[in-house]
């Protein structure tokens, strides 16, 4: 049998009210990954609020904003297990104006659990959010129908529900095989652990027994190294006079002793002589580890700097397209002086132009707009004033994202994605209103 990998980065995301807190209280309860007293200080709180059971949402709405308004503000990561496989859920909100903190939950999620209620369907949240996560590349994608205990007619609810959104997520690039339907009840538990006898026209797993069997899916393309440079290491002490190492965490890719390597953008080739980490030497050293790599020259290596391998290695780029989620209150304009977060390197930025923006309700592309507002995804043009080591998002997920930040407060303003991640939705051009 195929051994599966222990761990996977699951997300959820849902308009408000579609239960979706109570759903990941759900999983929390059903895999017993929550303690004894916080299930007794849940169903005190239920019973004050004069509920016939538990209310399990209360199990993960940590925030007092949150418990009073019903509502999910922050993405708080959960994490739980079965015997099969581990889990590291983040649960991201459902308002619109949250929408940025969804797509940083969902950025390193490998699979989306996205809610919609039984009574509504495909809404236009759920539209935006699919359209993200399209962007975002997620390879894995779990429509859960939830509250399917609420409609009359559940099977044709359920039917008519799953065929709008399959057309939706064709359209957007995904293939069937990688979306699948389940109808939930996440307060009966319907579905959600245990197969409900209340949907006979229902023959697929649970939800659990699909999270624990699903492909592991990582980036689309395997790359080699990627090590962004965090740290230079000099101690000039009598133990270690000469000692010189570059320590960061592997983005992409896999690193041994005598590996040749290429630091960029300067383009110096060396070989790898020794790889060390906080527990000892290490022969050979994989994606997300995080380690201290020596060289076998003297180089002129510093923070921002990426140690590459020499086979596949990116061109350092200046002026590139890429495809923006704007989080600011304020517009992006063409023009607009800002910094850029690339991996360890931080540069001046200048967006060249507005190219197109998304319109996820009608997947359409609008050319040439005047702005980017709140919440809306657009292809830029962007000029950065010291070149970066990037590779397409398409390509590398981690080595293709970036920040946009505000050089006089700091706050991030836009998540980025190296290149044209539009391009793959084949999406037709309207016109601007």
């Amino acid at each position: 049998m195929k051994h599966l990998p222990d761990l996977l980065r699951i997300a959820t995301a849902g308009s408000v009210d579609d239960g979706k807190s109570t759903l990941v209280g759900r999983l929390l309860y059903d895999t017993k990954s929550v303690l004894a007293d916080q299930i007794d200080a849940v169903v005190r709180a239920s019973v004050d609020r004069g509920l016939d059971g538990p209310d399990l949402s209360l199990l993960v709405d940590g925030l007092r904003a949150e418990r009073e308004q019903g509502i999910t503000i922050d993405v708080a990561y959960r994490y739980f297990a079965t015997p099969q496989r581990s889990f590291v859920l983040a649960d991201t909100p459902g308002h619109v104006q949250y929408t940025r903190n969804t797509v940083s939950g969902a950025s390193t999620a490998q699979l989306v659990i996205l809610l919609v209620d039984a009574r509504n369907g495909v809404v236009a949240q759920t539209r935006r959010h699919a359209a993200v996560m399209a962007l975002l590349g997620v390879p894995q994608l779990v429509l859960a129908v939830n509250k399917i205990d609420l409609v009359n007619n559940p099977a044709e609810v359920f039917a008519q529900i799953s065929q709008e959104f399959g057309e939706l997520t064709r359209s957007l690039g995904w293939s069937d095989d990688q979306v699948i339907e389940i109808p939930v009840s996440a307060l009966h538990g319907d579905n959600v652990a245990i197969k409900s006898d209340r949907t006979p026209y229902y023959d697929g797993p649970t939800l659990i027994e699909h999270l624990e069997t699903v492909p592991n899916v990582t980036d689309r393309r395997q790359v080699g190294l990627r090590f962004p440079v965090q740290y230079v290491i000099r101690p000039r002490t009598a133990e270690y006079p000469d000692y010189r190492g570059y320590a960061g965490q592997i983005a992409a890719g896999r690193v041994s002793v005598g590996d040749e390597v290429v630091i960029l953008p300067s383009g110096t080739r060396t070989t790898i002589s020794q790889i060390d980490t906080a527990d000892g030497q290490l022969a050979t050293a994989h994606t997300g580890r995080s380690v201290t790599l020596l060289l076998a020259d003297d180089v002129d290596a510093s923070r921002g700097d990426v140690i590459a391998a020499v086979a596949d290695a990116p061109e350092p780029i200046q002026q590139f397209t890429a495809t923006v989620c704007w989080l600011a209150e304020k517009p992006l304009r063409p023009g607009a002086r800002l910094l850029l977060k690339h991996g360890t390197r931080t540069t001046q930025a200048i967006i060249g132009g507005l190219d197109a923006l998304f319109d996820e309700q009608n997947l359409t592309l609008i050319e040439s707009p005047n702005t980017v507002e709140l919440n809306q995804i657009g292809r830029i043009t962007v000029q950065t004033a010291e070149p970066i080591v990037a590779d397409d998002y398409q390509v590398n997920r981690e080595n293709g994202s970036f920040l946009l930040i505000d050089p006089q407060g700091g706050n991030t303003l836009a998540a980025g994605l190296v290149g044209d991640a539009l391009a793959p939705l084949h999406l037709q051009q309207a016109e601007l209103v």
